[in-house]
């Protein structure tokens, strides 16, 4: 007896048959969570306050910036434009991102030639 002829898959069953499988549902994000460290927040020295204090003060919109901050049990670095300074909030916003005052560690300006 002759063997039929097979017929083919169509494509989008093929791929199918190529895509990652997760064995367990949430693995990853579970190891993503723990490979996250968290550090406490540094409290700032008299001299430190005092020079990060001057550095606010000396920043207007539109200077280009680094920032490290305090956000979610980790230190953050930011580089970019000061969308705005409010004294009233005490909040620095770099380009999309609102930094409270009190979370801040450093500032360094960067010098455009």
């Amino acid at each position: 007896m002759p063997k039929k002829p097979r017929t083919k898959m169509p494509i989008s069953e093929r791929a199918k048959q190529f895509m990652p499988f997760a064995a367990v549902k949430g693995y990853h994000e579970a190891l993503a969570k723990k490979e996250h460290i968290t550090v406490p927040k540094q409290e700032l020295t008299d001299d430190m306050a005092e020079l990060l204090d001057y550095k606010l003060k000396s920043i207007h919109r539109g200077s280009i910036i680094t920032v490290v901050y305090y956000h979610d049990k980790e230190y953050i670095k930011i580089c970019g434009m000061v969308a705005k300074i409010d004294t009233q909030t005490k909040t620095l916003t770099v380009v999309d991102t609102k930094i409270n005052f009190a979370d801040i560690l450093t500032i360094e300006t960067e010098i455009l030639s």
